[in-house]
């Protein structure tokens, strides 16, 4: 029996859900025993063509995708904390495991929803809300076995990097970066989240209450963003022997955690020194492992469907274990 999912938005990223889950059936069903189904698709544009298989089940409203026979899973890929977060509620409570890769929604009520899963024995993979294909989220959780984590250093927005690269290498001002990076889909038409860091800082909220459990007063955090920063000053840097990089950070220090999101001039003795273009990076200190750094695709339309397919495969996986394990448990002796 094919394993039901359904995907909530088909923008840039559900697209590549969606081609994801086609291009690589086979070792989804490897992995998972049986095929994925995409048994719906919500959209807000009925009439929008789009390239999916004859048959497909596209509507726009929520409640037919809700009422799908079966439905094991839903990925969600809406902008912003409404609808998905009702939506997300929804499924929990009908029982469906979900994949987001919605930072904002996720930043403001992942604790909620995260408990709420938990309550009706599913689960929420949320790795592609921070840092793409970098598998960040699955890494904390495993290093938190034992380790303690003392900081967390990162660059969380490809696009305010690849402004910053673009300036340094190529000698451009903040706007000829800026336009170069509208124009290769880096950047969206108002690009006031990623250059003032509001991206970062909901990214950098995930990693702190997954890292540390608690959080920061977010209304005493420094976050600048990388508008102010002149060619000259970046030339300057570079001359000095250091490159800017917009860095989201969060470290305990003194029985408190302390938080910023803004650019800072790091010398080559920095892990995040050579991070360069639409690259993302986190580097992380810790009481056992010591100092690791990981690094890769931060954004897009496969390196973020990557992500989600990877949590969606753990999750089913996870899944069939502890139904096997009950099955085996009720097997008289």
């Amino acid at each position: 029996m094919a394993i039901k999912v359904a995907i909530l938005g088909y923008g840039t990223v559900g697209e590549g859900v969606y081609k994801g889950i086609q291009n690589h059936q086979e070792q989804l069903i490897e992995k998972l025993g049986d095929a994925v189904e995409v048994a719906g698709i919500l959209v807000r544009d009925p009439l929008k063509k789009r390239d999916v298989q004859p048959g497909t089940f596209i509507t726009t409203r929520f409640e037919e995708i809700l009422a799908i026979p079966g439905l094991h899973a839903v990925f969600e890929a809406i902008v912003g904390k409404e609808p998905g977060y009702t939506y997300l509620s929804q499924c929990i409570e009908k029982g469906c495991h979900v994949i987001t890769a919605n930072k904002v929604l996720f930043a403001k009520y992942g604790n909620e929803l995260l408990k709420k899963s938990k309550q009706h024995g599913v689960h929420i993979g949320y790795e592609a809300t921070t840092a793409g294909a970098v598998p960040i989220i699955r890494t904390l959780q495993e290093l938190l076995k034992v380790n303690r984590v003392t900081r967390i250093q990162g660059i969380l927005n490809g696009t305010s990097n690849f402004i910053l690269t673009e300036m340094r290498a190529n000698r451009l001002s903040f706007g000829e970066a800026l336009k170069l990076a509208q124009d290769n889909g880096y950047a969206e038409a108002n690009p006031e989240n990623d250059v003032e860091g509001k991206d970062a800082a909901c990214k950098l909220k995930i990693l702190c209450q997954l890292a540390f459990g608690c959080t920061p007063d977010w209304e005493e955090v420094e976050v600048e963003g990388i508008a102010a920063i002149t060619s000259g000053e970046v030339q300057k840097a570079e001359a000095e022997g250091f490159r800017y990089k917009h860095i989201a950070d969060i470290r305990a220090e003194g029985g408190k955690l302390k938080a910023s999101v803004k650019p800072i001039a790091v010398s080559s003795a920095h892990p995040l020194f050579s991070v360069e273009g639409v690259d993302n990076a986190i580097t992380l200190e810790t009481s056992l492992a010591g100092n690791l750094t990981l690094q890769g695709a931060g954004a897009g339309k496969f390196p973020t469907a990557s992500a989600m397919l990877e949590d969606f495969s753990a999750i089913l996986e996870k899944s069939l274990r502890t139904k096997i394990h009950l099955l085996s448990a009720r097997v008289p002796v």
